[in-house]
């Protein structure tokens, strides 16, 4: 069982700012792609690669900030 008053670890908003790490990422990355697509008429390859972009980006950053606060 997990010690409440325990510093290390994740507690909710934590988890909450996980989750926005990761639909930001995501989300970012496919609007980025979509201006590129729109630039130069490559649709949909910046869309599909923008979305690869930032699920590759979210992993990074999620696995940084878990591994710092169960760490700290």
């Amino acid at each position: 069982m997990v010690d409440e008053r325990s510093d290390a670890g994740l507690r909710g908003r934590d988890l909450i700012g996980l989750g926005g790490l990761l639909a930001g990422a995501v989300v970012v990355g496919m609007v980025v792609g979509y201006l590129v697509d729109d630039a130069l008429g490559s649709a949909p390859v910046g869309v599909l690669v923008g979305i690869g972009l930032g699920i590759l980006g979210a992993c990074v950053g999620f696995v940084v900030k878990v591994r710092a606060a169960l760490r700290g």
